[in-house]
């Protein structure tokens, strides 16, 4: 089982809901379902509107009834009960304020990892593709304040902030590289020494991790960041 790491936009390419479903419904064979169940976790925003983001993912994923797509969402500041992740055959971490979705999956965390470490399969999108990494850029717009990228790729916050993440990946996760200009502010992590390594994610792609490889999917790149004794190198795995 796989854990997809989507960088925004569309979801992907079709051949992404298609693998993603494909390893929810080997995953609910298991158990005797024909119909895999895909739990979809929202944040609505601080206004308290919803993302069509999440709406979008939960029609594609399901299909022409290939799943059973649950959503629930919470008040931004609230979380998740840990009903959530039961008898499901996937997770999907929607998109929204980053920092939001971490206080959301706060009570979860243990539950999640246990199951995606038995072989759940984790569709991480936007916000959730940044909370699945060990240590989790969350936003922040500048350091020691000095901009380093658009203030409106923040998240609502001033300095570039890390904070323990879900540890499904031990690399740490931007998204909306190139498109909203955070493949700068993981250069710029990185640079500072906030981060050793890390990955930016292009809309409309995403990471696939699994047994084997590192996949790229989707239209655009993956932004790789490694921090050196001197400088700081950057290269793409394109999809």
């Amino acid at each position: 089982m796989s854990i997809h790491l989507v960088g925004g936009g569309l979801l992907a390419a079709a051949d992404v809901a298609a693998s993603f479903t494909a390893e929810a419904t080997a995953r609910a064979a298991a158990v005797g379902r024909t119909v895999p169940r895909i739990a979809v976790l929202s944040v609505a925003r601080t206004d308290g509107s919803s993302l069509s983001s999440t709406a979008d993912i939960a029609e594609t994923l399901a299909g022409a009834r290939q799943a059973e797509t649950i959503v629930t969402e919470v008040a931004a500041g609230a979380a998740f009960d840990t009903t959530v992740l039961s008898d499901v055959d996937a997770l999907v971490v929607a998109g929204g304020v980053t920092p939001d979705y971490l206080t959301a999956v706060a009570p979860i965390v243990d539950q999640l990892r246990l199951l995606v470490s038995d072989g759940l399969p984790y569709l991480g999108y936007s916000a959730g593709a940044m909370i699945a990494a060990d240590r989790a850029l969350v936003g922040g717009w500048r350091i020691g304040g000095v901009e380093i990228c658009p203030e409106e790729a923040s998240e609502g916050l001033d300095e570039v902030e890390l904070r323990e993440g879900l540890g499904l990946v031990d690399l740490t996760v931007d998204v909306h590289a190139v498109q909203a200009g955070t493949l700068a502010r993981l250069v710029a992590a990185a640079e500072a020494e906030f981060v050793t390594a890390g990955l930016a994610i292009d809309e409309d792609t995403t990471l696939v991790v699994g047994e084997g490889a590192l996949e790229v999917r989707g239209t655009g790149s993956v932004w790789r960041v490694i921090a050196g004794d001197e400088s700081v190198s950057v290269a793409t795995m394109g999809a």
